[in-house]
């Protein structure tokens, strides 16, 4: 019964817990306290295989394993300028980086070119073709009756660069009409790799990591501008244990290794 004393207690003196002794019996029978956030990088869609990796070679010492969050520059960039929970960013195109730093989002001391990719023209496994990009009418002829899978080039960084290696190779307008636009690099891998289009324009990082696909063409690195990842820590989440940690790990030689052996290179 309440008021009842224990055994050890003299009877006839009900015991009176003060609050921070009840609090301290209370923690001593729960958890230890909410569990540490995870390092998260919120990273573009064509850094998936590379940027998993070479997070999992991270010493978490304990903590949680950092996380990679993937999808387009512009919508990763989008969802950290509206406060999602970012610790840092890699972005596959560096005007989506500068919109952050222009907005405060991103500390920009902290941004550094990390990588580079290149573009290349992909078509379904066993479909190979003789094709110059160059040539005129070369992917009116490559096409056929279907379309051109590639990032929408109103926003998803890849197709930005492939509109402008279309334009500078004089393919654009004939090449627009007939645009499968995706929502990012690896929507457009993936038509080419269920042959629901002819050809694709992806990275060339995306490519290697397909065995579906086959390169028929690189695109002059000349008829667009460099494919460039920065990489920057949320401004925000700078002095937050661990976050320092897997920026640096990933500037580091280990993670170098990994995102050379899946083809980026290190800037």
């Amino acid at each position: 019964m309440a008021g009842r004393p224990a055994s050890h207690i003299a009877a006839g003196r009900p015991q009176r817990w003060g609050a921070p002794t009840l609090l301290m019996l209370l923690s001593m029978g729960c958890s230890s306290g909410p569990t540490e956030s995870p390092v998260r990088v919120y990273a573009a869609a064509s850094t998936t295989d590379a940027l998993q990796e070479a997070l999992a070679s991270f010493d978490a010492n304990g903590r949680p394993a950092p996380e990679a969050i993937v999808g387009s520059s512009s919508a990763m960039a989008r969802q950290i300028e509206h406060g999602a929970p970012a610790d840092l960013f890699l972005s596959a195109n560096p005007d989506w980086m500068q919109h952050l730093i222009d907005t405060g989002s991103i500390g920009p001391e902290t941004r550094i070119d990390l990588l580079e990719n290149s573009l290349v023209v992909i078509v379904p496994k066993g479909r190979t073709a003789a094709f110059d990009p160059s040539s005129p009418g070369a992917f009116t002829a490559l096409l056929g009756d279907g379309r051109l899978a590639m990032g929408d080039p109103d926003h998803v960084p890849a197709g930005i660069y492939a509109k402008a290696s279309l334009s500078s190779l004089g393919s654009w307008s004939t090449t627009e009409p007939r645009l499968a636009r995706t929502s990012d690099v690896r929507a457009a891998l993936s038509l080419v790799e269920r042959a629901e289009v002819p050809a694709g324009i992806v990275y060339a990082t995306d490519a290697a990591a397909s065995s579906k696909v086959e390169v028929i063409a690189t695109l002059p690195a000349s008829s667009h501008p460099p494919v460039v990842y920065p990489l920057a820590i949320v401004r925000t989440h700078g002095e937050e244990p661990g976050v320092k940690a897997v920026y640096e790990h990933l500037l580091g030689d280990a993670a170098s290794r990994v995102f050379e052996a899946h083809g980026f290179r290190r800037k």
